[in-house]
């Protein structure tokens, strides 16, 4: 019994946290014991006490009695106090506690209450050409390895064909892509063009050739791994014509050099025909640099925007560039998550009350049927905050970059998805910075035509519009800022000049009452030198055991594809 009442408190304690009834029943009462039993005498004597005191009798059992009324009244009195001394405050304790710092999003408030300070403080812009002070030296490296070289060094030729299915949106896409050129190189398989799974979320219906330059691609990669576009008809005939007859290999997530060797390549040699579906993190990033470089290649050269995606991108960072005259062309791109579909599945509350909870429970329930609702699933947004795991808004990306410096004369390029609640969070980003564009402010209406509705190939206007910006802002991680930060680590000579902002910092900041701005700005300065520390990083890779994604963390592996250009990059071409 006693077990079952702990169990059902629920809250850690003991069980006396309550009303006291459980610690009545557990033992452990403070109220007072009954008086002692009388001691036992023969029932003669006993009579006959009672008769030679029979006029006192009434008397003193009426003194016993009042006595016993004052005893039992000062006991419970005594008893009551205690549990008001032990009880209350415990309860109060419990009931009233105060957040967590960080937990409770306070923003705009704090937004509102600095907004004077915030306006008139211009004296200490930041020069956007003055922003990064590091510099990677980046020291000389190895000869590079034959980039030719296949694992298996079949003399019979190529072991079959490899068809792999990418899946997620366009950065995981092209982890894909890049994966399959090592697996095949790996293999020594031909590589069919990777196909597009139709994602849920991102409902874009676009193929490789939609979103890349499939010809490029193909002859960039001849001389490595060959690549075709479709299987040949003997082999389309044996399967009637459809792919998905092709029986599907489940390749477990990053699976090493030695399963594929071991366990895939059998089954290609014995079939001529391999489907790997879904593709996307499935090979370790710990493979020989014969492999890697190919993962490089692909990535850095092979995969370019096809033309359409290309010559609007282009046009785009050119119409930033002349925007951006008052910085001497240089401006901020901010990859900014704050979309509807990403505040309700970040878990994450802001100033919207319970109609917003509501609303991101319905988006919920919308697009991820019962995945929130799972006896595993807890939903705590206040922990959430303090993990740094909940979206940045606009404000707070605005008042960041203010504290760090950069003054309201900066230009802005964001990279976004439809703003949650546009109309009342982006005014007082806008309100920060003035000179604040997006891919449809920039745009023509009649340019964008070929893009509407096709998520990809929005991604990838932005995609190109950040790459070549002088600061880009992560503010919530994920496969684009990733391969977005790796890119610009190999064009811009080893920094990502990136900022990360550190959230747990940041929220906590966002939510003291008592913050000066003076104090905020000087906790942004120190953020800021620490985003560019760690924008020079290069791992340590020691031989084939890197752990880091090599698609963020490029060098030194992809130094060799450097290494063997004869032409300077040109960084939009090969976005």
């Amino acid at each position: 019994m006693k077990a079952k009442t702990h169990y059902q408190n629920g809250n850690g304690n003991n069980g006396n946290g309550g009303n006291g009834a459980a610690g009545d029943e557990s033992g452990g009462s403070n109220s007072p014991s009954p008086p002692p039993s009388p001691r036992r005498r023969s029932s003669l004597s006993f009579c006959r006490r009672r008769l030679r005191s029979k006029p006192y009798s009434n008397l003193a059992g009426g003194v016993i009695f009042r006595w016993n009324l004052r005893y039992l009244f000062v006991l419970s009195l005594l008893y009551v106090s205690g549990l008001i001394m032990c009880v209350g405050p415990f309860s109060a304790l419990v009931g009233q506690t105060p957040p967590p710092p960080g937990s409770v999003y306070r923003s705009d408030e704090m937004f509102r209450r600095l907004w004077n300070h915030i306006q008139y403080d211009n004296s200490s812009g930041l020069q956007l050409s003055s922003v990064w002070r590091y510099r990677r030296r980046l020291k000389e490296q190895k000869p590079c390895p034959n980039s030719t070289y296949g694992l298996l060094l079949e003399s019979s030729g190529p072991s079959g064909y490899l068809i792999v299915e990418a899946n997620g949106g366009l950065n995981q896409q092209r982890s894909a892509i890049c994966n399959a050129v090592a697996v095949a190189g790996l293999l020594n398989a031909i590589l069919i063009i990777p196909s597009f799974e139709f994602n849920s979320v991102w409902r874009d219906p676009s193929k490789f050739a939609d979103i890349y330059d499939e010809d490029h691609f193909i002859a960039t990669l001849k001389d490595h791994v060959k690549v075709v576009k479709e299987l040949p008809q003997d082999v389309m005939e044996r399967y009637d014509y459809n792919i998905s007859s092709i029986p599907n290999f489940r390749v477990q997530a990053w699976a090493t050099v030695g399963y594929y060797m071991g366990v895939v390549y059998p089954v290609l040699r014995s079939q001529g025909v391999i489907r790997i579906s879904p593709f996307a993190n499935r090979l370790a990033m710990n493979v020989p640099p014969q492999i890697q470089y190919l993962r490089c290649l692909a990535n850095y050269e092979a995969l370019r925007f096809s033309a359409p995606i290309l010559a609007l991108g282009k046009t785009l960072v050119s119409r930033m560039v002349e925007k951006s005259s008052r910085t001497g062309g240089k401006y901020i791109s901010i990859h900014l998550r704050f979309e509807e579909d990403m505040v309700a599945f970040s878990c994450c509350l802001y100033d919207g009350g319970e109609s917003e909870k509501s609303e991101m429970d319905s988006i919920r329930e919308k697009g991820w049927k019962q995945k929130f609702k799972r006896k595993d699933r807890v939903i705590s947004p206040g922990q959430n905050r303090i993990e740094g795991k909940c979206p940045l808004t606009p404000v707070e990306v605005g008042m960041m970059l203010r504290g760090m410096g950069f003054d309201n004369n900066t230009s802005i390029y964001l990279a976004s998805g439809k703003i949650y609640q546009e109309e009342k969070h982006l005014v007082p980003l806008s309100k920060m910075f003035p000179y604040l564009h997006t891919k449809e402010s920039l745009a023509s209406p009649d340019e964008l035509v070929p893009f509407q509705g096709y998520s990809s190939r929005m991604a990838a206007l932005d995609y190109t519009a950040c790459l070549l910006s002088e600061v880009f802002v992560t503010t919530q991680g994920g496969n684009f800022p990733h391969f977005l930060m790796g890119h610009r680590r190999f064009i811009y000579g080893g920094h990502s000049k990136t900022i990360i902002p550190d959230k747990r910092k940041l929220v906590v900041l966002l939510e003291d009452k008592n913050m000066s701005w003076n104090g905020f700005k000087e906790e942004m300065e120190a953020m800021l030198a620490e985003s560019d520390r760690k924008g020079m990083i290069v791992p340590r890779v020691k031989k084939i055991n890197r752990k880091s994604s090599v698609y963020t963390y490029p060098l030194p592996e992809c130094r060799c594809l450097q290494q063997s250009r004869s032409t300077p990059v040109d960084p939009a071409m090969h976005s």
